[in-house]
């Protein structure tokens, strides 16, 4: 019976994906702290050209860090030589013996170990510290990139053209870090705007001090955006047309990874070209680039941010958030001294009692056949009255109040009705005589007028693009054709009105007569 070979996983072989994630064994043993300051020790010896360190050496190195900060363990209370042997199994450390040190005869005898870094140990404590030292609120999205993107594209372009391959290589280079930066700034951003919405604890006055800055942050990045990324696109197509396989050669040819064939640098290089036109340019044009989902993600932000502000007003206008009083409520019902006090509770609370049961006969009993079950038989008619209070309609307590219909105030009403009519008429007729562009709107005309924005705009659900929206009131028609590129100003008596693609016109309403029929004797 033959063993099939297993298959490598992530370029490795099954021991050396474990040798790799022993690496981190230090993280979750027992002395975790002391481990992490023992490496520390040796990443501040390393950072002063001192690689290979004994157990005195990382004792004194350990107090210069307990000077400095006061976190640091006493290299006193430790067992050094143990915690050192235990990152040696792990693989953070290598060990190796130093005679050089040895005085006597009996010292050179006896083992004289000295420790330092493996290359894969200091990796793995460098994306620890990584981790550790991150500041996961401090996330900006970077709208100055966009222009260093452009630059560096027509920079590309012409180094192509040119046949200049390590300056294609440095440019193509730095524009796919410029690109990995803003993706991985991109999804921090995001990322902290959604642990801000979904946190339980939602400082009022520090979102509020920090709520403009964040909006214009959002609004500032998300201009750039739409204003570089037609740019971009065009960019990316001039260099395509300057010799896309050319381009990918020079790269690959001034590459200096010497662990990679030539044929895996040129698909390398192929692969980032392809990502960075998916984020660019897609080669289909119904196919959104990453820009475009990026400047969707944005506005979206926006809205979370203005929800959340609203969530936050509202908590404060009423003194308390919706989410604490559930909170107070759940301790209340956890401190209960029984089960019957929390039913107590339970029904103050949410104002549910026992079910009212009330029974009504069928006006036809003869209809419904006796074998009938309760699920086909069908249903009878039961008042609100009965089902609310108990009693049948008509058994009230005596005969019902009389209605004072105050004649006075009624007209009164219908005369202010009439009046508040016959003046947004006139208004509306001054309207349609003199337009909108040149004169000023008073009060009425201006509520005319918002009040047939308000009919024509609520009528464009399932419209199609490009088809004007039209309304009518009070004699006159508003009309509101797409007009891309143009700006409507309207001046008001309460400030200035903007339509922005729209040209609006106000006329006269053309009312058809209908005549009614007349009643003829037989």
């Amino acid at each position: 019976m033959t063993t099939q070979p297993s298959r490598p996983t992530f370029g490795l072989d099954d021991f050396g994906l474990d040798d790799r994630m022993r690496l981190f064994g230090y993280v979750t043993a027992e002395n975790r702290l002391a481990y992490l300051w023992l490496l520390r020790a040796f990443d501040s010896a390393r950072s002063s050209y001192h690689v290979v360190l004994h157990t005195s050496d990382v004792a004194a190195a350990l107090a210069a860090l307990r000077e400095a900060g006061a976190d640091c363990p006493d290299p006193t209370g430790l067992e050094l030589p143990r915690l050192l042997d235990a990152l040696v199994e792990w693989g953070v450390l290598d060990r190796g013996q130093d005679g050089s040190r040895a005085t006597t005869l009996a010292e050179y005898r006896n083992r004289h170990s000295v420790y330092q870094f493996t290359e894969a140990g200091y990796r793995a404590h460098r994306a620890v510290e990584a981790v550790l030292s991150a500041s996961m609120d401090d996330s900006t999205l970077s709208r100055l990139v966009f222009a260093d993107l452009l630059a560096d594209l027509n920079a590309l372009a012409v180094a192509n053209e040119a046949g200049d391959a390590e300056e294609v290589y440095r440019k193509f280079n730095r524009l796919d870090r410029a690109l990995a930066d803003i993706a991985e700034r991109a999804a921090r951003f995001y990322h902290m705007l959604g642990d801000l919405g979904r946190t339980n604890d939602v400082r009022p006055e520090v979102f509020l001090a920090h709520k403009d800055a964040l909006l214009a942050h959002l609004r500032d990045f998300h201009d750039e955006l739409q204003r570089y990324t037609p740019r971009l696109r065009a960019a990316v197509h001039e260099v395509e047309a300057t010799g896309l396989d050319r381009l990918i050669e020079a790269a690959a040819e001034a590459d200096e990874r010497l662990f990679h064939t030539p044929v895996q640098r040129l698909e390398d290089w192929r692969r980032r070209w392809a990502g960075l036109r998916s984020w660019l340019a897609p080669p289909g044009p119904e196919q959104p680039s990453e820009a475009d989902r990026l400047s969707d993600a944005t506005v979206a932000a926006i809205g979370d941010v203005l929800a959340l502000l609203r969530r936050v007003t509202e908590a404060r206008r009423g003194g308390v958030s919706r989410e604490s009083q559930l909170r107070h409520l759940a301790a209340w019902f956890t401190h209960t001294g029984g089960l019957e006090a929390a039913h107590a509770l339970f029904d103050v609370v949410f104002g549910l009692g026992a079910p009212r049961h009330v029974g009504v006969a069928h006006p036809d009993p003869e209809a419904i056949a006796g074998r009938l079950s309760w699920w086909e038989a069908p249903a009878v008619e039961l008042s609100r009255t009965l089902v609310t209070t108990g009693r049948a309609p008509g058994q009230g307590r005596g005969r019902p109040a009389r209605l004072d219909r105050v004649d006075e105030r009624r007209h009164r009403l219908r005369d202010d009705q009439l009046a508040r009519e016959r003046r947004w008429a006139g208004a509306a007729t001054a309207l349609a005589a003199m337009g909108v562009d040149d004169h000023q709107l008073d009060g009425s005309q201006t509520q005319v007028l918002l009040r047939l924005l308000d009919i024509a705009l609520a009528a464009r659900v399932g419209g199609g693009a490009g088809v004007p929206l039209a309304a009518a009131a009070h004699g006159v028609r508003l009309t509101l054709t797409p007009t891309p590129g143009r700006f409507t100003t309207v001046r008001t008596a309460g400030g200035r009105l903007h339509l922005d693609g729209y040209a609006l016109t106000v006329t006269a309403a053309q009312h058809t007569a209908v005549r009614r029929p007349e009643l003829v004797p037989a």
